[in-house]
């Protein structure tokens, strides 16, 4: 059995990755750590988990905390991983961190992406970063040989996904590329905050950091690497009532293609990625397809009258946007098939 330690679990993303272990055949969880909620137990926290991880909650200088673990889950902020995932690793763990900490192959990328969100560019562990892998199986290998990867953003996985295999082919002008994206609610977290206060948020919406967005500088590192030319996109990021969600619509100028050469290009570069599905404008499409589902569905559509390509991107947030996507790299970390724990078709309605 693989013996998994959550970091952050009071919060979002770490109760995700925990109702994920707690079903996944192959693990068990041997530690929950959080600033918050100490000496409680997750049920108490989350009481649809009673019953099924009743794990008492460790503050994170616990000697429980310091034992060896075969994988550690950073559900933390920026900054937390780097400092901490080289003692995991000592212990001979294996990491997933969910912030920006390990997205960047170099000191000098993450300086790049620090720098834009205002936070300190220098990296506490730079040593690591050539040893860490982007996160997003469907287009870098992650095998038994990772140690350390940092799991993608959420806006990041919706739009890279939905643009790669146009990108990849040459299909788009590259620098026509629009990225609309509008999340649900928890895409924010667990922490209150006045924005996200029921009456601010109820038949409301906005758009927010249009300065640019933390998710743009890896979506176009990722789209700059597939295309081998720099690449920038325009990207507007909207928050919508509704709690779990991401519906990106992407745009790009087409060199003339059909709607269905388009299809079959996405469909030949997604053939071997179970968890991305590849619709035609006239299949009904939703947020609710891929509730609680590791899913990516993307509705690829040809404007033939301005010859436009748009592609729409639907996904869970908290799951392909957060902890299912980081459950898929653990799998392919201990050589295990990509979809154990993950080949579930959500709920409806």
């Amino acid at each position: 059995m693989i013996k998994a330690k959550v970091v952050g679990a009071g919060g979002y993303g770490g109760v995700g990755i925990t109702e994920l272990l707690l079903r996944h055949p192959e693990t068990e969880i041997g530690c929950l750590v959080s600033l918050s909620d100490t000496d409680r137990k997750m049920s108490d926290v989350f009481p649809h988990l009673q019953g099924f991880c009743d794990e008492v909650i460790v503050a994170p200088d616990d000697p429980k905390a310091a034992e060896p673990y075969d994988v550690v889950f950073f559900s933390t902020p920026d900054r937390v991983g780097m400092q901490k995932a080289s003692e995991e690793l000592a212990r001979g763990a294996k990491v997933i961190d969910y912030s920006g900490d390990f997205r960047f192959g170099s000191p000098e990328k993450y300086a790049e992406y620090a720098t834009f969100i205002g936070l300190d560019p220098t990296h506490l562990n730079p040593s690591l970063l050539k040893d860490a892998a982007y996160g997003l199986p469907e287009l870098h290998k992650i095998g038994e040989a990772q140690r350390l990867v940092g799991n993608p953003g959420c806006f990041a996985v919706s739009c890279i996904l939905g643009l790669a295999p146009a990108v990849a082919a040459g299909l788009i002008d590259t620098k026509s590329i629009i990225c609309d994206c509008k999340t649900g609610v928890s895409g924010a977290g667990k922490k209150p905050h006045a924005a996200f206060h029921y009456p601010n948020r109820y038949d409301n919406m906005n758009a927010y950091r249009l300065s640019g967005h933390q998710h743009m500088v890896e979506i176009e590192q990722e789209l700059s690497t597939l295309g081998a030319e720099k690449i920038q996109i325009t990207f507007t990021a909207q928050v919508v009532p509704v709690c779990r969600g991401i519906m990106s619509v992407l745009y790009a100028n087409l060199d003339g293609q059909t709607e269905e050469e388009v299809l079959e290009i996405y469909r030949e570069f997604n053939k071997n990625n179970p968890f991305v599905r590849i619709q035609d404008a006239q299949t009904p499409a939703s947020i609710a397809d891929v509730r609680g589902t590791n899913y990516c569905n993307l509705t690829v559509d040809v404007d033939a009258r301005t010859n436009r390509l748009r592609v729409v991107s639907h996904i869970d947030n908290l799951m392909k946007g957060q902890a299912g996507n980081a459950l898929q790299n653990m799998n392919l970390m201990f050589g295990l098939d990509s979809g154990i724990g993950l080949a579930s078709p959500g709920q409806y309605p």
